[in-house]
């Protein structure tokens, strides 16, 4: 299960210049920064595990409360960007970002490997339509060597609020509606879990990713991961 009830979820590939200073300043100012801020419980950076997967990196950020994202702590570290996090930022490509609700989180734990499917509801949908996604990833969890399946909704206000850190427009892809986290042993034993909601008709325009854990971060320097 998800460590909390609100998520970031941020998609962005990386200009080749800037690759060695991003891992760097990501590990070593970025998420140690994001996990100090009240609130926030954990990030996880994940790379591209295949070919297919774009963009290349998925970072996911788990917070206590929704009420986290939308916070003065939070705002404040967004309106006051280092000059570091500016120049590893310049070198973002595809950037997309959801601050989103949990709306269902199960499972045994934390995964090596991830997929992530990026999704809308169609107009048609029913009112029912949360409650049976739910129940299809409350099914996948029982999947072989499946660790987690998560449902996640994007605040649009909260999403696209500009800021001193999120007005490089230039970027910047669509955020993601709604999207799914599944998490599992290995990239292999997310590719049934995948097939099973791709063919749920209330998921729209799927953008699938498939990506492998590179480090973790948690409160402190001493529980780092």
């Amino acid at each position: 299960m998800l460590s909390g009830n609100g998520v970031v979820g941020i998609w962005n590939g990386i200009a080749n210049e800037g690759r060695l200073d991003f891992y760097q300043w990501h590990i070593h100012e970025h998420m140690p920064e994001r996990t100090d801020i009240p609130g926030f419980l954990r990030g996880r950076r994940y790379r591209a595990a295949d070919a297919n997967t774009h963009p290349e990196f998925f970072t996911l950020y788990e917070v206590d409360s929704f009420d986290v994202l939308i916070g003065p702590e939070y705002a404040k570290r967004l309106n006051a960007p280092t000059s570091w996090t500016r120049r590893a930022t310049s070198h973002f490509l595809n950037t997309s970002r959801g601050l989103a609700r949990v709306l269902y989180s199960g499972g045994a734990g934390p995964g090596g490997a991830v997929a992530t499917v990026r999704f809308e509801l169609p107009s048609e949908a029913p009112k029912e339509a949360v409650h049976e996604l739910t129940q299809v990833l409350k099914g996948l969890t029982k999947a072989p060597l499946l660790t987690g399946a998560h449902l996640c909704k994007s605040d649009g206000d909260a999403t696209q609020a500009k800021t001193a850190e999120t007005r490089k427009e230039s970027d910047y892809d669509a955020p993601p509606a709604w999207f799914i986290v599944l998490e599992g042993c290995n990239v292999e034993a997310l590719w049934s879990p995948i097939q099973s909601i791709l063919q749920h008709p209330y998921v729209s325009r799927p953008r699938i990713g498939r990506y492998q854990l590179e480090y973790t971060r948690l409160k402190t320097e001493t529980a780092a991961g």
